[in-house]
C-alpha cells in the first residue's frame, strides 16, 4: 500500500482548538510536538500535569460540544496561544501563566450540569492524548468519506481530531496495520491500536452543536472505531504531500 499525507494537525490545548501544520519533525517515543501539550483540569480532578492521566480528568468536547468549534494557533517561540471561536473575540494568552483567561473565555461554553474548568496544566512527560502511551493518531480519508456517505452528508475531518491525515488508501485499510510499521516522510511509526470513538464526534466543528449520530453510523460496520494510534519508532520530518508506505 502507498498513500500521501493530505494534512497535519496539532491540538496545543486538549479539546480547546486545532491548528494546521505544513510540516513537523517527529521524535522517537514522543507525541506529535506540542500536541495536547496543555490540558484543562476540571474541579473534580487532581491532575497537575506531572504524569499522564485519563481524559476523564479534563474539560472536553464530549461534555461541552461548543469547544469543538475552537481553533488554535501556537507561537512556539513565546508560548503564546491564540484561540478563536465563531461566537467570541479571539483570546491571546500564555497557558503557563494566564490559564484563568482561558477558563473565563470558555465559561459560558460549558453546560451548567458539568464540572467546571479549574486550571490549565502542562504535560511534563508526554502529551495528554487519550492513550497511556505517547500516541499519534493516523486517519484515512477514504474511511472518512465512507462515514460521510453512510450519514448522507459531507462531514468535517475535525470531528475525529486526528494528527496525520492520508489518502490513496482503501476504506478501513488502516485497521490492518496493527503491529505493523509505516514510513511516513522520513519517520517510521508503528501502529498500536484502533481508536474507539465517543459522543464528541457528534459535535459539528464549525458550529459547536451536536448534529449527526456518528456512533450509530459506525455501528453499521459493527464497531465504533475510527483511525489508529501509532508510536514513533524513528523520528524524522513529515510534510503534507509526503509518501506513506507500509514496511
Amino acid at each position: 500500500m502507498t498513500g500521501r499525507v493530505t494534512s497535519l494537525w496539532r491540538h496545543p490545548i486538549k479539546s480547546h482548538g486545532r491548528e494546521a501544520l505544513d510540516a513537523v519533525t517527529l521524535v522517537e517515543d514522543q507525541t506529535l510536538p506540542w500536541d495536547r501539550h496543555w490540558a484543562v483540569a476540571h474541579d473534580q480532578s487532581t491532575a497537575d500535569g506531572s504524569e499522564w492521566v485519563s481524559c476523564h480528568n479534563f474539560t472536553r468536547g464530549v461534555k461541552a460540544p461548543e469547544l469543538a468549534a475552537v481553533m488554535a494557533r501556537l507561537d512556539e517561540e513565546t508560548g503564546a496561544v491564540t484561540l478563536s471561536h465563531p461566537a467570541k473575540p479571539d483570546l491571546v494568552f500564555d497557558p503557563d501563566s494566564d490559564g484563568d483567561a482561558l477558563i473565563d473565555w470558555t465559561a459560558d461554553m460549558l453546560p451548567a450540569n458539568r464540572a467546571r474548568s479549574a486550571r490549565v496544566v502542562r504535560a511534563a512527560t508526554q502529551g495528554m492524548t487519550d492513550s497511556d502511551f505517547p500516541s499519534i493518531t493516523l486517519c484515512n480519508m477514504s474511511s472518512h468519506r465512507a462515514v460521510s456517505q453512510r450519514v448522507g452528508r459531507e462531514l468535517s475531518i475535525h470531528r475525529w481530531r486526528g494528527n496525520i491525515w492520508m489518502d490513496g488508501l482503501a476504506p478501513w485499510e488502516e485497521f490492518d496495520w496493527i503491529d505493523r510499521d509505516l514510513r511516513i516522510g522520513d519517520a517510521i511509526l508503528q501502529v498500536r491500536e484502533r481508536t474507539t470513538r465517543c459522543l464528541h464526534t457528534h459535535d459539528n466543528p464549525e458550529t459547536g452543536k451536536r448534529d449527526v449520530d456518528i456512533l450509530a453510523a459506525l455501528d453499521t460496520w459493527d464497531h465504533q472505531d475510527f483511525s489508529v494510534k501509532a508510536v514513533v519508532r524513528q523520528g524524522g520530518r513529515v510534510a503534507v504531500g509526503d509518501r506513506v508506505e507500509r514496511l
